[in-house]
């Protein structure tokens, strides 16, 4: 074949790939995002609503009326964003909140608890500020409730606990927070609550065991005799705290991080391993949670590492572990000399 020959035939190769309709891939394209995506998680529903105002209203100028409703409304909305709430809708003159929506913390059932608690507290101070001005007094009415439910993508709240919270608040007293024994579950011991016995809701199937918050307690959760259930499916993590324990007893220093999503059941383990620990000498230092962080600042998340922080002097990285133990500690000597030397960690 003469070089031209060549040139002729490339060229007509090439002209017939360019022509020749590409291969279609086999590769299946991705599935849009649906709109109605939703999730399914514990949240703790709150329902706060003023009681009498339809007579109210009725004595009132209708301006008159809006003011004194839009400033209670925005007293108890900042309570419910104030400690980590998410107010989901305004009902006129109430409204409902979420805790635990759109971001869940560990403590959502006592921070619920809380904002119930200073909604009053805020209501009452409002009444004064009002009497001055010959205003009517206002009374509000809360309830809770604490379950699983599915959230929608535009943030409607399906479930049972909703419709339940809703009846609480009917049922509760003017100038109360009433709540559920699925909420006293988890903030048993941090306030005083006084049994209100089992009451029948409209739209519930079984009697519903109601408490309701007197104050709070200034105690902490791990002071209290709680009724466990059974602690099963966790021996694999038992066993490595054990393991570590035993290392930290022979003088290595060991530093554990228990990491999960709320109600997880982290505190439980914990709960859990102390147990097993109680016929051999230590030292157990913990600090109570939610409640010691309202006491020493309104919201802050790392108490336990900024108490830790205080008593020994050492300056930790951001970013370093939430929870720290030592051999030293567990013998009862000071703890800062012994976990200084862990990496990450100076005096």
């Amino acid at each position: 074949m003469t070089l031209g020959h060549r040139k002729r035939l490339l060229k007509a190769i090439a002209s017939l790939g360019a022509t020749e309709p590409a291969a279609k891939s086999t590769i299946p394209a991705p599935l849009p995002l649906s709109s109605d995506a939703a999730e399914r998680r514990p949240i703790t529903v709150m329902f706060c609503d003023l009681v009498g105002s339809t007579s109210l209203a009725a004595k009132l100028d209708a301006e008159d009326w809006r003011n004194l409703v839009n400033a209670y409304l925005d007293e108890a909305s900042a309570a419910v964003t104030n400690l980590g709430g998410h107010v989901l809708k305004k009902l006129g003159d109430g409204l409902m909140a979420l805790f635990g929506y759109p971001k869940a913390q560990e403590n959502d059932a006592e921070r619920a608890v809380r904002a119930g608690l200073a909604i009053q507290r805020a209501l009452g101070e409002l009444n004064a500020r009002n009497a001055a001005k010959g205003a009517p007094q206002l009374s509000a009415r809360i309830g809770l409730e604490a379950g699983p439910v599915v959230v929608d993508s535009t943030g409607e709240v399906f479930g049972e606990a909703p419709n339940v919270a809703a009846r609480v608040q009917a049922t509760a007293e003017p100038g109360s927070v009433l709540i559920t024994v699925n909420v006293q579950r988890q903030v048993a011991g941090l306030f005083v609550a006084e049994e209100q016995g089992a009451r029948d809701l409209k739209g519930v199937s079984a009697p519903v065991q109601l408490f309701r918050i007197v104050r709070a307690s200034g105690g902490g959760r791990r002071g209290v005799t709680r009724a466990l259930t059974p602690f099963v499916g966790r021996e694999e993590e038992l066993s490595l705290l054990a393991r570590r324990w035993e290392r930290a007893r022979a003088g290595e220093g060991q530093l554990a991080l228990i990491v999960g999503e709320p109600g997880l059941g982290k505190s439980r383990l914990i709960e859990e391993f102390h147990a097993r620990l109680a016929e051999t000498p230590h030292t157990w230092a913990a600090e109570a949670g939610g409640a010691q962080c309202y006491r020493c600042e309104r919201r802050r998340q790392a108490c336990s590492i900024g108490s830790i922080r205080e008593r020994t002097g050492l300056l930790l990285e951001r970013e370093r572990c939430t929870e720290v133990s030592a051999a030293e500690a567990a013998r009862g000597r000071p703890l800062a000399p012994a976990i200084a030397p862990i990496r990450g960690l100076r005096q």
